[in-house]
């Protein structure tokens, strides 16, 4: 069971992606999500957070390039996020124009650990890796998700649902939802 508290979750997904990205020993590795490759994943996260942060006032370092060294510049994000989160402006006030005012743990817990959390599949999948999802926090998710399905789709930021089974185990519906095929693998892209 992933902790509760934003620092912790976050310091608990981010080892989990971590340990994938360890394990990558090809970078340009087909991925999941249609046209990109492990190295994608990674930079996906590491490029986009920073921009969403910026745009509330808050500055991440530069660190290495994930063209040039995809585990570095994750290693490096991920401990500058993680800053912020133990640091004492944590609790401040953070103001997006899109996604609004809130404390600026919540706002990375709501928009960027979630989303480490499931492209974490996305890497260990690439890089043949297996993973296990914790079910609860998958469970929260679904659930959160599908309640704004209509503005997710909208977004492009998902594909179609892929269908499964009602009784499928909450992982592979997670996936499904946002678009993967759960039984996906680099051999079958």
């Amino acid at each position: 069971m992933l902790p509760t508290q934003p620092a912790q979750r976050h310091r608990a997904v981010a080892r989990e992606f971590s340990d994938r990205v360890a394990g990558v020993a090809d970078w340009a590795a087909p991925a999941p999500v249609d046209g990109w490759t492990a190295r994608d994943v990674v930079g996906h996260l590491v490029e986009w957070f920073p921009g969403f942060l910026a745009a509330g006032g808050v500055q991440l370092s530069p660190g290495p390039a994930v063209a040039d060294d995809p585990a570095g510049a994750w290693n490096h994000h991920t401990e500058q996020v993680q800053g912020l989160l133990d640091g004492p402006d944590a609790t401040s006030e953070f103001s997006h124009p899109m996604a609004g005012s809130m404390p600026l743990a919540a706002a990375i817990d709501n928009f960027y650990t979630a989303d480490v959390f499931m492209h974490t599949w996305d890497l260990a999948r690439a890089s043949g890796q297996n993973v296990a999802l914790d079910e609860e926090f998958c469970a929260t998710l679904l659930e959160g998700m599908a309640q704004m399905e209509e503005v997710l789709r909208s977004s492009g930021q998902y594909g179609p649902a892929v269908p499964v089974s009602d009784d499928a185990p909450v992982q592979d519906r997670l996936v499904a939802f946002i678009g993967r095929d759960p039984h996906w693998s680099p051999d079958s892209p």
